[in-house]
């Protein structure tokens, strides 16, 4: 089982940024309930913490507050933050389990699909916008090898 300790603080910074980077581009994908996206993103990190046990990676992961770096613009969270997100796969591919990996990139998605759902844009439950996102971070989830 994988945990904190086997990562160095820069990679575990980077681990952790990309559940909350992914929700971050959900939310910043249509104008308006950014308050109950904010909220459903906490909602999400707090459920998951009742789920303790499963996953160590995840327990560690959950049991600290959501890390969301500050980007100038949307443009610039989609580009950098995606990335970063990449690069979180990518070592995590090489330092935890299959399974670990597994069940990261079902909680970024889970983090990104309960933001887009947590406000309804032009009357639907997730607009266009915020599902082109959620393709954006499973994207991102799911780097194409080098």
């Amino acid at each position: 089982m994988t945990g904190k300790t086997d990562f160095t603080s820069e990679e575990w910074e980077l681990v952790r940024e990309g559940p909350a980077a992914a929700g971050m581009v959900a939310l910043t994908a249509e104008k308006g309930g950014t308050f109950r996206e904010t909220w459903a993103m906490a909602k999400d990190y707090a459920e998951a913490r009742k789920e303790h046990g499963e996953n160590e990676l995840l327990d560690a992961l959950v049991a600290e507050k959501p890390e969301s770096k500050r980007y100038m613009s949307a443009e610039e969270l989609d580009e950098v933050g995606l990335g970063r997100l990449t690069e979180a796969v990518q070592l995590l591919q090489q330092k935890a389990t299959p399974g670990e990996v597994a069940g990261y990139k079902k909680f970024v998605m889970h983090v990104a699909e309960r933001v887009a759902e947590a406000h309804k844009e032009h009357g639907t439950a997730v607009s266009d916008a915020e599902r082109a996102a959620i393709e954006n971070i499973a994207a991102a989830l799911n780097p194409s090898p080098a």
